[in-house]
């Protein structure tokens, strides 16, 4: 029988407010934004402390994914839909006949191909594998996101890791 031990984070403090525009089959919905609300779960064996991870230290990781995303544009980067442009200090993205300009300072872009829920949450996932990682916080073997857009709207992304190397 298989047993796993975990830690999750959620609250006041991991959220985040951005603008996107998901693009849905060959359509690109309109600009909109969301009050996102970011929870992780990591699973993994007990340090000699006795705990999974400090709840502190997952909390920081993962508020500061969400602080990177705060009160921006999410482009997706590697769309198939859009063409996105980095010209001066504005990013313009385009789909078909119609263009968006951006100020730079005001856009993260994101290496993903839609801003969905789901690849966010994968995004998030990634910078909190990155910072455990570098934490040394080898002992944890499964990260997992969900990421709601509204309440009772969520997508989520969950892996294993190997942090031992």
């Amino acid at each position: 029988m298989s047993t796993s031990r975990h830690v999750t984070v959620e609250g006041v403090r991991l959220r985040f407010a951005a603008a996107h525009m998901a693009t849905l089959g060959d359509d690109l919905e309109p600009l909109h934004g969301h009050n996102y609300v970011a929870r992780c779960r990591v699973e993994g064996d007990l340090t000699n402390d006795r705990w999974v991870i400090d709840f502190g230290v997952l909390k920081r990781a993962v508020r500061e994914a969400c602080d990177t995303l705060d009160h921006h544009f999410l482009l997706q980067q590697r769309s198939t839909l859009l063409t996105s442009d980095l010209e001066g200090d504005s990013w313009v993205v385009r789909f078909g006949a119609r263009e968006y300009r951006f100020p730079a300072a005001d856009v993260v872009a994101l290496p993903i191909e839609n801003t969905t829920a789901e690849l966010i949450a994968e995004w998030i996932a990634d910078r909190v594998e990155g910072a455990l990682r570098a934490g040394g916080h080898a002992n944890v073997t499964r990260i997992a996101v969900d990421l709601e857009e509204m309440p009772g709207q969520s997508g989520g992304y969950a892996r294993d890791v190997d942090l031992t190397t």
